[in-house]
């Protein structure tokens, strides 16, 4: 997926107030669109699910996503399986778990 695609579909979950599941996995948004994604996360009060596996993001998605999820109440399971995230997006995602304690993450088949 282009960004201007991640982008307009962030901007509409900013004020969706009824769509609860999002399956966004393999679109290949990498950083960019993580970043997108996140900014909407944190004015979003519906969604509960998001499925964004295999889809590039690295470390800098990750702490935008680890950001968003320090202030989103909503959201109670995120699957980020199949990603790069590595030791710095990881140590982003732990920091927003201690603030969000009722958030599931699916980390399986992380790598370097």
């Amino acid at each position: 997926m282009e960004p201007f695609g991640t982008a307009s579909l962030s901007e509409a979950l900013k004020v969706n107030t009824c769509l609860t599941s999002f399956d966004l996995s393999s679109k290949q948004i990498g950083d960019p669109g993580a970043a997108s994604l996140s900014k909407a996360l944190t004015v979003n009060t519906s969604l509960t699910y998001l499925d964004l596996s295999v889809n590039k993001i690295g470390a800098s998605g990750a702490a935008s996503l680890a950001e968003a999820l320090t202030v989103n109440i909503c959201l109670s399971s995120l699957d980020l399986s199949y990603y790069q995230i590595g030791d710095p997006g990881a140590a982003s995602l732990s920091k927003a778990l201690t603030v969000n304690t009722c958030l599931t993450f699916d980390l399986s088949a992380n790598y370097n």
